[in-house]
């Protein structure tokens, strides 16, 4: 990996996500300096992937506890005195399924309180770049392959807010300039990753002898890509991507969940039948993402380099060496606004 000069200051908001920790430590072996903001306390080191590397990288990265829908002022003044070149933006409120519960804090949080942000950061004139992540749900179901031109379709509370956000950027890039550029991932993976997500949730039921649920049997079919080759993705992106630009991140490969939860069982020598439960399907969940990154790999000769395989046995091995650790952290989803 070439070191970028350590003059360059990356502010990364969202820095407890599993994208925003890999996408940290990504930048840390390039050699930035990093400040991560996030509405919790870190999180525990076995979720952290940037608390893994050596002293030296760890010296150059700083951590504030701040919270997007409650101190806004805070999070610029924190910008304003890092003066960083590139901000990228990891934090949502991102569960699907639980945004039909309380959709008003998902339109808090990623609406209302990033329009208070972006009109902050506009402001700012240092920033280069603003790295905004996005989400492929605002397109709801695809049929085929789908490039970044795509009109917007969403199915839920949740692609409704982050659809709606995009939109108000879109409108700032206009009329301001701001630095915008959006990234759209297939679904991301890999160690670290919280424990309510299907690949963690799969190896660490399957380690603890529990019975997983697949809801509507796993018919859904995504694209898998592991977490280092996104932050891979995202640090070209942000050096190299004129403003206003969005970029699919994704595989060539798709598979139904149930074939993703059958791979991780041959894997770990489990019975698929005899583990497994078929539930009811989410309300609003969409059948397909199928995203085109053609556009990423030709702008930013990029490509993704771990196989769905390679990335799988990676979390299982994550789960095996830190499962003692992991046994006493929660495993499903808990809300907070």
């Amino acid at each position: 990996m070439n070191k970028i000069e350590t003059t360059e200051r990356f502010f990364v908001i969202g820095s407890n996500s599993y994208t925003g920790a890999t996408f940290i430590e990504h930048a840390l072996a390039a050699g930035a300096n990093v400040f991560g903001i996030s509405r919790s306390a870190e999180a525990p080191q076995v979720f952290l992937p940037y608390r893994w590397t050596d002293n030296e990288a760890q010296s150059r990265y700083r951590f504030k506890q701040l919270d997007l829908n409650l101190h806004t002022d805070q999070i610029i003044e924190a910008a304003a005195d890092f003066k960083p070149e590139y901000v990228f933006n990891f934090a949502a409120q991102s569960m699907v399924a639980e945004s039909w519960l309380n959709p008003d804090h998902w339109y808090e949080t990623n609406v209302v309180a990033n329009v208070r942000l972006h009109e902050g950061l506009r402001k700012l004139a240092f920033i280069k770049k603003y790295i905004h992540v996005s989400t492929p749900e605002v397109y709801g179901n695809c049929t085929g392959a789908i490039d970044e031109t795509t009109a917007f379709n969403p199915s839920t509370p949740y692609a409704a807010s982050r659809a709606a956000c995009d939109l108000h950027l879109m409108t700032f890039f206009k009329n301001y300039g701001f630095p915008v550029i959006f990234t759209r991932a297939a679904n991301v993976y890999g160690p670290a990753q919280q424990l309510y997500r299907i690949i963690p949730r799969t190896v660490f039921f399957l380690k603890t002898g529990r019975t997983l649920q697949l809801h509507g049997g796993g018919r859904s079919v995504r694209s898998f890509i592991h977490g280092r080759d996104v932050a891979d993705a995202t640090l070209r992106l942000a050096r190299q991507s004129p403003p206003g630009e969005t970029y699919h991140l994704s595989t060539d490969r798709y598979v139904s969940i149930r074939e993703l939860v059958e791979m991780i069982c041959r894997q770990l020598g489990a019975d698929f039948e005899r583990v497994v439960e078929v539930v009811g399907d989410r309300p609003g969940k969409d059948a397909a993402y199928l995203l085109d990154s053609s556009k990423a790999r030709q702008a930013l000769d990029w490509k993704d380099k771990i196989s769905l395989e390679e990335g799988v046995e990676d979390v299982i091995r994550w789960v095996s060496d830190n499962l003692t650790e992991l046994q006493k952290q929660p495993f499903n989803y808990i809300h907070k606004k």
